[in-house]
Formats: C-alpha cells, structure tokens, sequence
C-alpha cells in the first residue's frame, strides 16, 4: 500500500509542502511519496502525475477538499479483487457538514454493472468514488479542467471495459456539487466542459452524431434545472 500526495504548484510559500512532509515524516505505517509539479496544469495532470510514479494494482482518487469512509478502501479493494473483470469501480457520494455522522452503509454490498447510454446521461462516477486498474492505458487528459473526470470514464466505458457501480455511500464532499465554490461552482464552465467531452468521444468515433446530438441537448436541460435550482437556494438563503 502506498500514498502518493501531490502538490499541484501551490502558491502558499510552501505551506502546503511543509504540511506534507511532517505527514510522511509522522505517519510509518504506510509509504508516503512526495510528488511536486513544477506548474499548475488542473487536476487531471496531477492524477496523471500520481498514477505514473504509483506502483501498486490499483488507485484511487482524493481531492483535498474531499474525504473518504474508514473503510472504503479496504471494501472497494476487495471487491475489485473478487471482480479481477471490472476494470473500474465507482458508489454514492454524499454532501456532509464537517461534524455531522457518516451515512450508515448498507449491510449487503450489491454492484452494477454500468451501462454506457447511463452513463451518457449521467455522470455517476464521482472522481472521489472511484478506484480503477493501474495497468489501464487510458489517463486524465492534461490541461483539461472542467469534466476532465467525466471524459475519461467515458473513454474507459465506451471501449467496451466493464465498470461497476457499487450501492455503498463512501464518499463524502462537504459543499455544494453546484454553486458552492469549487470548479463547479462556476456552472457554465463545467457546462463547457461537458459539452467538449461530448465532443471529443464523439470525435474520436465513439458515439454517433445522433447521440451526440442527444446527449448534448440533454445536458443543457440539466443546466438549466441547475441555475433554476441555484438562483432559488440563493434567493431563500439571502
């Protein structure tokens, strides 16, 4: 086992750098690297970074603004284990305050196997959520920072690799997915971003243009129930 922390350029005088290292100097228990890029290319390079130096079967992904159940890693890895076909698995995220109780998990582990025009639809992979295979040939594409993730699950799904949806809420991120800060506070950014991933699996020979067509228009009716649905949060807040 091993965990790799990325510090993607911060600019806090190296604050964030003496934070890291007083973890790996404290914590023996597990193997810690390091890795410090040189520039700030988003989060889909700083994963990359992660999964080129990372050594072990499989990976998954954290956000530093994101956390994980205590047992998450021990139950996803032995399903992945169980379940050598799926290449990818992924389960329920949930918003949490700070000190309020993780959601109680269910007693029975199911899994699902996605189907690709779900996934066209929906995203149902939340970055944090997911743990996938380290041999696999496809990665986050550099530079991209709006449904970088979205882009790469799709990649992954739409060449036929099984993925798996497991019922376990395991994640938890502590703000708005929408409107809350973040990158996806800046909603017609992450719009954007869609409509571009859209894009290139259609480019790419992936889906036909019907369905680009399709998925498309269906994403900017999800855009717009969103900025209805902000617009009145921030109007009952205020």
């Amino acid at each position: 086992k091993e965990v790799l922390l990325i510090d993607d350029y911060s600019d806090d005088e190296e604050k964030t750098l003496r934070v890291l290292h007083h973890i790996q100097a404290t914590v023996k228990a597990i193997e810690i690297k390091i890795i410090q890029l040189e520039k700030n290319c988003g989060p889909g390079s700083a994963r990359n970074a992660g999964w080129e130096d990372a050594t072990q079967r499989y990976l998954a992904f954290l956000d530093a603004d994101d956390s994980w159940h205590p047992k998450k890693l021990e139950i996803q890895y032995q399903w992945m284990l169980k379940h050598a076909d799926s290449v990818l698995s992924g389960h329920p995220s949930r918003k949490i305050s700070e000190f309020s109780e993780l959601p109680v998990l269910p007693e029975s582990l199911i899994s699902q196997r996605v189907n690709k025009y779900k996934l066209l639809i929906t995203n149902c992979f939340p970055t944090r959520s997911v743990m996938l295979r380290r041999d696999l040939s496809f990665r986050f594409l550099p530079e991209k920072r709006y449904a970088e993730d979205y882009l790469l699950w799709l990649s992954i799904v739409l060449n036929s690799r099984p993925a798996h949806v497991l019922n376990m809420p395991m994640a938890y991120t502590y703000k708005q997915e929408f409107g809350d800060g973040g990158l996806t506070g800046d909603l017609w950014k992450t719009q954007k971003g869609v409509i571009d991933t859209f894009q290139r699996i259609y480019n790419a020979g992936l889906i036909s243009r019907l369905v680009f067509i399709f998925i498309s228009s269906f994403s900017y009716l999800k855009y717009s129930r969103r900025w209805v649905l902000i617009k009145w949060r921030i109007k009952k807040e205020s």
